[in-house]
């Protein structure tokens, strides 16, 4: 069992600690179908075994050792912000999942208060497709001004100063 909790544990880089307990039967059927679309694996560990597992790991877990109190599910996905905005959605018909903590980009976040700040995490997609909005808009600005001006270098170069006069 450790060593099944260790490789989760070496190959995710995102892992939410949760508490479940509690649950129906038919909510934590929801759950886990909730986790299953969103790509999200979901797993009821024993504390112990998570500790020694962690502790075999080369990532620093931090105070994330912590929590471990009481029963422990754990959430692993690709992306960071998924068990966060699971459990937020989930919560709205449930008080749990309680978020005891989670381990995202090795970044270690504490505490059910933390969910809010999860769910704004965005995922490695999002922050490319805004890199290259940002890097498109300079080209857009030229090729803009190269259609307006009628393609001479005159008009370019006050198309593109009135562009920067007006940002």
């Amino acid at each position: 069992m450790i060593n099944s909790i260790k490789s989760e544990l070496d190959n995710n880089a995102n892992i939410y600690l949760t508490d479940c307990s509690g649950l129906s039967a038919d909510l934590t059927s929801k759950l886990r179908r909730a986790c299953f679309k969103a790509n999200i694996k979901l797993t009821v560990v024993k504390n112990t075994l998570l500790e020694k597992a962690m502790e075999q790991v080369e990532k620093d877990f931090g105070d994330l050792k912590t929590v471990l109190k009481g029963n422990t599910a754990m959430m692993y996905s690709e992306v960071g912000n998924a068990p966060a905005k699971v459990i937020k959605t989930f919560r709205k018909k449930s008080e749990k999942p309680i978020l005891k903590g989670a381990f995202v980009e090795e970044s270690i976040y504490l505490g059910d208060e933390m969910l809010d700040s999860l769910v704004d995490i965005k995922s490695k997609e999002e922050l490319i497709g805004e890199i290259i909005s940002l890097l498109q808009s300079p080209a857009k600005n030229v090729i803009s001004a190269l259609k307006s001006s009628g393609a001479k270098i005159s008009g370019v170069l006050k198309t593109l100063s009135e562009k920067n006069d007006d940002n």
